[in-house]
């Protein structure tokens, strides 16, 4: 398998699986992508069933990633895959487990693991590729990230103690809860680098991408990536996609929907990818908050970047986001892989008007039909009113972002098609709404107690992407 740029022009060199790994983002600027899905049939899916149930999630993960990874030998590959997913890293020996709501709707369960966000299910496959594939080229590695709540805290945990490996992981400051500032912040590791920058979530991720647009910077320093950029990020979330599945249907073309609450496309273009591989998914559910970038395009076919002003700091913070990264990786295959006109959308329009409209084409009027897509947007009373609800209907207590889907989810059930929401932290992640809306805390895991009180290791940073370069220097001892 081989992959290909979302910018790139038929000719372009392809690059195998372990280099997209090392890399990132691709030299045009654009994302990496295999040439082509494969392919999964009912007879596949049949299989997997039954190795799912017998061996558990970490064979399964092995099964599925083993059709997008072809230079990781497979036993290599397997055991990978094993250290990953355990019960020594993940709370619930199912890694992910599904449960029944009300009204046709299930949960799935995502944030067992070490940081009690799904962040945890891409993010542990991901510590454990990084050291495999830097230990067999001699090499290190200056991970450069952004977060608007959750991925920090996982890549952090997932990369701390890996061999080769540092983090720079930049954050926007004051913007996320106190618990998810505790989670980075208290970790004291030479090798973790928390970085708070004056703004909001994107322009830590446009830090992130004018350093990776640097080729001579990121090549000398050996600067890689951990956001949903990262494809190896996005593949692994493909699986839980295909677990959830096999965990609600009893036949193996039954269809099912998912509801995701997403900021920055990651999460339901993992949906979109098991969609084209074949898996019986009916809809797409995407869910926004108030910052509703994507609920729009969904909407109107018109894709409009907020400025840093018109970004709301809302209760699902790790939604506060205007700018959705893992989005060009839709357009791409939208637009018929026409990386030409991709170029035109995201590095000429986008950049020049910070907007684009797609809503006279063709390839729009099919969003629904041929991929499945759909969206709504949930606000703050909305996620109050829903927490409440599902803890009083189903005795099942939801962080803010998980409530974003719940509610969006119900509007669009059908009968007779199970609908997955797509679970995304712990409520302890989010304790002065759940307040709100039960009247007392959530349970605290004795792991997280007392972690607010610890010592904070963070730098302030302005948006200055040369001070930022002069922090990744003057912390790398030796120039890769």
């Amino acid at each position: 398998m081989h992959y290909v740029s979302t910018r790139g022009l038929p000719g372009d060199p392809t690059a195998s699986f372990t280099d997209i790994l090392l890399e990132g983002l691709a030299p045009d600027g654009g994302l990496y992508l295999p040439e082509h899905y494969p392919s999964i049939s009912p007879a596949t899916l049949a299989g997997w069933r039954t190795l799912l149930e017998r061996d558990g999630y970490a064979a399964l993960a092995h099964a599925v990633l083993g059709l997008f990874i072809d230079d990781i030998p497979s036993e290599d590959l397997r055991e990978i895959c094993e250290r990953a997913y355990n019960d020594r890293v993940f709370s619930d020996p199912a890694i992910v487990p599904v449960t029944a709501l009300s009204d046709g709707l299930y949960l799935a369960h995502l944030s067992n693991g070490p940081t009690a966000a799904f962040k945890d299910m891409a993010m542990q496959l991901l510590g454990q590729l990084f050291e495999y594939e830097l230990g067999r080229r001699g090499a290190e590695l200056n991970i450069l990230g952004a977060t608007s709540g959750d991925t920090g805290s996982a890549a952090e945990y997932a990369m701390r103690g890996r061999t080769g490996v540092r983090v720079f992981m930049l954050t926007p400051a004051g913007r996320m809860t106190p618990f998810q500032q505790a989670q980075m912040f208290s970790i004291d590791d030479p090798a973790i680098v928390n970085v708070a920058v004056d703004g909001v979530f994107d322009d830590c991720q446009d830090l992130v991408k004018a350093v990776n647009a640097d080729l001579e910077f990121k090549a000398r320093y050996a600067i890689g990536a951990v956001n949903s950029i990262n494809w190896a990020r996005l593949v692994a979330q493909v699986v839980y996609y295909i677990a959830a599945w096999l965990r609600v249907t009893t036949a193996d073309d039954q269809a099912v929907s998912f509801c995701v609450p997403s900021g920055n496309f990651g999460n339901i273009c993992a949906g979109h990818v098991a969609r084209m591989m074949g898996l019986p998914i009916d809809a797409l559910v995407l869910a926004s908050n108030e910052n509703n970038v994507l609920d729009e395009f969904f909407r109107t076919g018109v894709y409009r970047v907020r400025s840093g002003a018109e970004t709301h700091e809302t209760s699902s913070p790790s939604m506060d986001i205007s700018k959705a990264s893992n989005f060009e990786r839709f357009i791409f295959d939208l637009l018929g892989r026409d990386g030409a006109r991709v170029r035109a959308l995201f590095d000429e329009q986008l950049t020049a008007t910070g907007q684009f409209d797609l809503s006279g084409s063709p390839e729009f009027a099919a969003v629904r039909e041929r991929y499945g897509f759909v969206s709504d947007s949930s606000t703050h009373a909305d996620r109050v009113a829903t927490i409440r609800a599902t803890w009083q209907r189903d005795g099942v207590l939801i962080d803010p972002h998980t409530a974003d889907g719940v509610k969006v989810a119900r509007e669009f059930v059908r009968p007779g098609v199970p609908m997955i929401v797509t679970e995304t932290a712990l409520p302890v992640k989010f304790a002065d709404t759940i307040i709100e809306a039960i009247g007392h805390e959530p349970d605290r895991p004795s792991a997280f107690v007392g972690l607010e009180d610890l010592p904070r290791h963070v730098i302030d940073l302005p948006r200055d992407i040369t001070l930022l370069k002069a922090l990744i220097v003057g912390t790398v001892d030796t120039p890769a």
